[in-house]
């Protein structure tokens, strides 16, 4: 009888222990993709400039950086792996961090792919997607430990220790080109990670980027009537326009700028989600 109240007591030790670290103002967004999400222009000088209350927690340990996987840092790009430029997350953070209250904390965790199909990111059938994929995204995959999804879960778990995930933000595309059951496999990989997390959809909202639009000569513009049938297939799923975000020349990336101004969508559309109250800047 004394061991069992023991082994009781130890329990309700922890458990009161987990509720007591985790921070309810430490608001965490969950980030993937590939190139767009990963950051593929440089950041400039200006983006070196982050609000302590922008955070990123590192995917896989960067040496040359200072970071290693599974820690949190101030969010100065880049915020994906050790290699990215800047990203939309980069400024959905900062313009969360602008609008919201002092008390307020915002962290990001990103694992993007470049060049990878959606299908990398399902859960139960990626490793046949890893064994087709072309040898310079080998070493990418590797990074995450051979399992992109998986660590995105593993680090989630880890950060739902110390705040509580309040969305996710997709930006992907452009390797599924005329895929019409893409909506279907984006929503699949939803619905894992609401599972795997323990997370409701109802308060957990998914943000899905257009791609490079027809404005900058986007060679998957046509694309974005995909995306934009994502809200039918998932309740809480919501657009971010492009419209005027400039791009690069090779018709697939953004410029700098064009990430900071997608990224400022980004953060709008959450802050009308989200903070209803918020005054947005």
């Amino acid at each position: 009888m004394n061991t069992n109240k023991y082994l009781l007591l130890s329990i309700l030790l922890l458990v009161s222990t987990f509720a007591f670290s985790q921070n309810p103002d430490f608001h965490i967004y969950l980030c993937f993709g590939q190139s767009n999400m990963a950051g593929a222009a440089p950041a400039e000088a200006r983006d070196s400039l982050v609000d302590e209350r922008f955070r990123m927690m590192s995917t896989m340990d960067c040496p040359d950086k200072g970071r290693v996987q599974g820690n949190w840092y101030t969010a100065t790009p880049p915020i994906c792996d050790c290699r990215a430029g800047i990203s939309p997350a980069d400024y959905f953070g900062r313009t969360l961090i602008a609008n919201l209250p002092e008390n307020i904390t915002i962290g990001v965790i990103n694992v993007s792919v470049g060049g990878s199909r959606i299908e990398l990111f399902e859960k139960d059938s990626y490793q046949s997607y890893v064994e087709t994929a072309p040898h310079w995204m080998l070493g990418w995959i590797e990074n995450y430990g051979g399992n992109p999804y998986g660590r995105l879960v593993e680090m989630a778990k880890l950060a739902q220790q110390d705040g509580v995930i309040k969305g996710v933000l997709l930006h992907q595309g452009e390797s599924n080109p005329n895929d019409s059951l893409w909506t279907q496999k984006v929503k699949g990989i939803y619905d894992n990670l609401m599972a795997d997390l323990k997370l409701n959809p109802e308060q957990t909202p998914l943000l899905a980027g257009e791609l490079l639009s027809a404005e900058f000569d986007g060679k998957c513009h046509a694309f974005n009537e995909f995306i934009h049938r994502l809200p039918g297939v998932i309740p809480n799923a919501h657009v971010v326009s492009s419209e005027g975000c400039p791009g690069m020349p090779d018709g697939l990336h953004f410029t700098s700028e064009g990430y900071r101004m997608l990224g400022k969508r980004y953060g709008k559309k959450m802050l009308e989600i989200n903070y209803a109250k918020s005054r947005i800047k």
